[in-house]
């Protein structure tokens, strides 16, 4: 029989199961059976086909025809040299990316969705891939459906099925709905399919298919999605590199027809010109990018940070404004129950309501749920009013769940009487003009007068408390899908007010956000009052900016919004709705935004923002795949130090293509000056050696220093801020030109004694001169001789083995003669000491005349 038609009992009888869900043992015996709850991903690149993808470069293939070209022209030592530059090339080609897809698949399985289950009888946290079929799952508003589930209870269930069947809008689900035999996808309404979203309202349901034998599954083939993002700073630097290809290969032609005029043989000619254009060429630049952005990517997952979209990495260091929720984001998501007010009556109906409308659950010893409806049962428990067990034993004849909108939740018991009793909780400000009585000696009085509960509510709101009310009403017959009608006509029987105190770090994170002219801003669905009392402790509030609510966002078109957002520090009582019109207002002004949000309807505008952030604790699915960061400790300070971590990347990657391109610019100018004049001061060996040595190490090395002092001291760069200023550009033209004038000078002085140290004075300075460039760039800032070493640990291992590999062709005889090089005199060793001296003086005068014109 079809699965959307079977009678329940017989449900549980095929997929031996029961109403408890299955126990643990039961559990791990299917996994290990039927496999995780996973769909197939598409093919994994191995490391071989990694391997293979190294040599898909033009360049490389034009650089194995000249080694080919070699050994047929009689020149087997250039062409066995070529050879291993090449092999090497592509060894550390494929380290480098391979470490970049580890790391990327490491934090895709630390972001994996969580499913709440009944095993053995209690509610349990699993990883979505450890469902198998016969498990319980509980649903709620903002979850991703893990399984394909046949459902078994739901209160005003809605699922958005668009990824599934192309329904834009979410459809109505009803677990006790009689769907007709043979019914297509989209009409089966007692089930929900793995990969879509719950909109509204809750459900318990059976998983009766998993991973490649659900319904997604079926299709999985056709939604592998195997392109790798790229960063717009990757594709900025690939057009960069498109650019420099051009132009090195210009200058290589040149120097190729330059040396036919002066009657060098045409296959050295050649290899010459294809050596320094494969050498010059920055095709490792984005390769390396990639490798620093996987690396920052896990520091920051180390912090906390979670970063779902690569571009979110570069992105963050420019961050201008955050908007911050402020319940467990800037306060600590721990509710207490501080003060309860009923007007003097006895407070046993409010604490009823406080006891069934809530969703809280008991769990092994304490209560599992939202941290504010927690504090409320913690409350019945401490005051004797309730058990964990009169938790357990709570029954609902029906309820209207939550939302943001309303900000009323709602649920209907049933009274012996045969009547029903509804249940609400809520904002106060709504509550009050839903009621038309109250209490009073005991009895309801018909009165619309809440003036002094709302001078209480008030009251509490100054103390930084957050409140809610409380009402009820008693009826024959009641309709859940009357909104209106059923929470209209309430009798009001009280007020909570809890608190929910500041974290101890976030006022400093504040702090440090202002210090790095990053514009805090709270937003939050809490009473004005409360709200303007934690900005002002946490230093949110107080720079002349000012507190807004809801009401008057409406009251606001967007063009005064527009004109007062830079005015407004806090916004109260507002609806996920608000929060896009807010974050659309800031990027108007071209700054860059990040907003957090938890809940289905803040998808929206975590979608807008520069940096959607979701919290990993209290954040539905929904929020949290529309996020492009998830924060595990869903802490604000852990946002400030996601920027800070950005920074720190962008001006790592800011170094290691500052570096290279000043080592390829030295190279080129080096070997276009010599070739006009007519020296021929490096071969295609030399300058290939070079390349391999002094690049990849060097450069990876400065993308995983420390951040600089002062990182968080600086504003932001602007949202249209180019990657290298005009001034910049000229700082690395300049290293490259005294490079080039070092290495000649080198020559020359080399000449004096033979050829041969000619050569060799060229091929060891502009090596060591690209390496003392390294350590002048690891920071853009500061002078080297302000340096702590302990700190630095991997720029001293990346120059450390770039130095001994250029030292072994000269302590190994064999390679000596390869490379036609020799033992420079120890009065050679000193003037390449002093050649590189001044070169490490030449990026200190840079470094100062920058901070001079404070341009960096």
């Amino acid at each position: 029989m079809e699965i959307w038609r079977t009678e329940r009992t017989q449900l549980f009888r095929q997929f031996a199961s029961q109403a408890g869900g299955l126990t643990s043992q039961e559990a791990t015996a299917r996994l290990e059976k039927d496999g995780p709850n996973k769909l197939a991903e598409g093919k994994k690149t191995t490391l071989l086909e990694i391997f293979a993808s190294q040599f898909k470069d033009f360049m490389i293939w034009v650089l194995i025809a000249a080694a080919l070209v070699s050994g047929f022209l009689g020149e087997p030592v250039d062409a066995a040299i070529i050879g291993v530059v090449v092999l090497l090339n592509a060894v550390m080609g494929t380290v480098q990316e391979s470490r970049a897809e580890a790391a990327l698949d490491a934090l895709k399985a630390m972001s994996a969705p969580m499913a709440k289950v009944l095993r053995d009888g209690t509610v349990q946290k699993h990883p979505a891939a450890d469902l198998v079929v016969g498990d319980v799952v509980l649903l709620e508003a903002g979850d991703w459906v893990p399984a394909d589930l046949r459902l078994l209870e739901s209160a005003s269930l809605k699922i958005e099925e668009s990824a599934l069947t192309g329904e834009s809008v979410p459809v109505e689900k009803d677990a006790e709905a009689d769907v007709a035999e043979g019914a297509s996808l989209g009409d089966r309404t007692n089930l929900a399919y793995l990969g879509t979203a719950v909109t509204y309202g809750r459900a318990t349901g059976l998983v009766v298919a998993t991973g490649m034998d659900t319904e997604m599954g079926k299709i999985a083939q056709q939604l592998a999605d195997t392109t790798k993002e790229v960063t717009p700073l990757q594709r900025q630097l690939n057009k960069l590199s498109n650019l420099l290809s051009w132009l090195v290969l210009g200058i290589a032609a040149v120097i190729f027809v330059v040396d036919l005029l002066r009657a060098v043989p045409a296959s050295e000619s050649f290899l010459t010109a294809v050596s320094l254009a494969v050498a010059a060429i920055p095709e490792g630049m984005v390769a390396v990018v990639t490798v620093v952005l996987a690396m920052g990517m896990g520091r920051m997952a180390d912090r906390g940070a979670i970063i779902r979209r690569l571009p979110a990495v570069e992105t963050l260091g420019s961050t201008h404004i955050i908007c911050s929720d402020k319940t467990g984001t800037l306060t600590l998501n721990r509710m207490t129950v501080q003060e309860i007010w009923t007007a003097g009556e006895t407070p046993d109906r409010l604490f009823e309501v406080m006891l069934h409308c809530n969703d809280s659950q008991a769990g092994d010893g304490r209560f599992v749920g939202d941290p504010t409806e927690t504090a409320l049962l913690e409350c019945l428990v401490e005051k004797g009013v309730a058990t964990q067990d009169d938790v357990r034993a709570r029954r609902r004849a029906g309820e209207i769940p939550f939302d943001s909108d309303r900000k009323l939740s709602t649920v209907v018991i049933d009274l012996e009487n045969s009547k029903k009793r509804v249940l609400v909780k809520g904002a106060p400000d709504v509550l009050f003009g839903r009621c038309t009585s109250r209490l009073k000696d005991g009895q309801v009085v018909a009165t619309t007068d809440f003036s002094d509960a709302e001078a209480a509510n008030e009251a509490m709101a100054v103390k930084a408390l957050r409140v809610l009310a409380f009402g009820y009403k008693d009826v024959d017959t009641v309709d859940c899908e009357d909104l209106h009608g059923t929470e209209s006509g309430l009798t009001f029987c009280g007020l909570v007010g809890m608190i929910d105190p500041p974290r101890a770090e976030a006022a400093q994170a504040v702090a440090e956000c202002r210090r790095a002219g990053i514009l805090p801003v709270m937003i939050t669905g809490d009473h004005k009052i409360t709200a303007s009392a934690i900005a002002e402790k946490l230093g949110i509030l107080g720079d002349g900016r000012r507190a807004v609510t809801g009401a008057d966002l409406e009251a606001m078109d967007d063009q005064k919004l527009y004109d007062q957002v830079d005015q407004i520090a806090v916004y109260a009582r507002v609806s996920p709705e608000h929060k896009m019109r807010i974050v659309s207002a800031w990027q108007k002004k071209g700054k860059i935004v990040s907003m957090t949000g938890d809940g289905v309807n803040d998808a929206p505008a975590l979608k807008a923002a520069d940096i959607g952030v979701g919290m990993g604790i209290t954040g539905t699915d929904v929020s949290k795949g529309a996020s492009d960061m998830v924060l595990t400790d869903d802490n604000f300070a852990t946002i400030v130090a996601a920027v800070e971590e950005g920074r720190r990347i962008f001006d790592n990657i800011h170094k290691a293509v500052r570096f290279l391109l000043s080592s390829n610019c030295g190279e080129v100018i080096t070997m276009f000056f010599a070739t006009i004049a007519g020296w021929t001061i490096l071969g295609p060996t030399h300058i290939l050696w070079i390349n391999l040595v002094t690049d990849s190490l060097p450069a990876l090395a400065l993308g995983a220093e420390p951040a600089e002092d002062g990182v968080m001291d600086r504003p932001p760069r602007g949202k249209d801020a180019p990657f290298f200023t005009g001034r910049q550009w000229f700082r690395v033209l300049v290293v490259g030109l005294f490079e080039a004038l070092f290495t000649i000078t080198a020559y020359l002085l080399g000449c004096q004694t033979s050829p041969e140290a000619g050569t060799t004075m060229a091929f060891l300075t502009l090596a060591f001169l690209q390496l003392f460039a390294a350590l002048g760039f690891q920071s853009e800032h500061s002078s080297l001789f302000r340096i702590r070493v302990k700190e630095h640990k991997f720029l001293w291992l990346g120059l450390g083995i770039s130095a001994l590999l250029q030292l072994v062709v000269l302590a190994i005889p064999a390679l000596r003669t390869a490379f036609q090089v020799v033992i420079p005199t120890p009065i050679q060793w000193l003037q390449i000491l002093g050649l590189c001296l001044l070169m490490l003086l030449i990026t200190e005068i840079q470094k100062w005349v920058a901070r001079r014109r404070n341009e960096v």
